[in-house]
């Protein structure tokens, strides 16, 4: 099974610099990927805050039509299976992220979303973690999960 975080999500839905690697991954993919709704949300979230961004500074983020067209592909992908919408277990997720918290933020300074992402990853069975964040790699990996390069 192979869960993704929200960096890997933006670099397939949206064109940035990881997009050519994130399309090879999933192309070589030969399941679907595995998400929960805090993954959805968290890409949801990032692809409105990036629209804000760019109404106030046309340099940054990008427009309401690039937005658009990323939540169409992914919400089509989910209904056509190429993402499966885990069911997950919030307080086993937690329990877990509590535990990597008190193993790894204080020295790898790992954020609140990173923790549920790799927790959620770890209660489903994961093997493998997509994700294109180098702090977010190094938890993924410390907790036995392979990351590609």
């Amino acid at each position: 099974m192979v869960f993704p975080d929200t960096s890997f999500l933006c670099g397939l839905y949206v064109q940035q610099s990881t997009s050519a690697r994130a399309i090879a991954l999933m192309s070589g993919q030969p399941t679907a990927l595995e998400v929960s709704s805090l993954l959805l949300y968290e890409f949801r979230q990032s692809v409105q805050f990036q629209v804000f961004r760019h109404s106030r500074d046309r340099t940054q983020g990008y427009p309401q039509s690039v937005a658009q067209a990323a939540l169409a592909a992914i919400q089509s992908d989910v209904r056509a299976g190429a993402l499966h919408l885990a069911a997950v277990d919030w307080a086993d997720v937690h329990q877990r992220a509590e535990h990597l918290c008190l193993q790894y933020t204080r020295s790898g300074g790992h954020r609140t979303v990173d923790i549920l992402h790799v927790a959620t990853a770890l209660h489903l069975g994961a093997g493998e973690f997509l994700t294109f964040d180098a702090n977010q790699k190094k938890l993924a990996e410390a907790e036995g999960l392979v990351v590609p390069p």
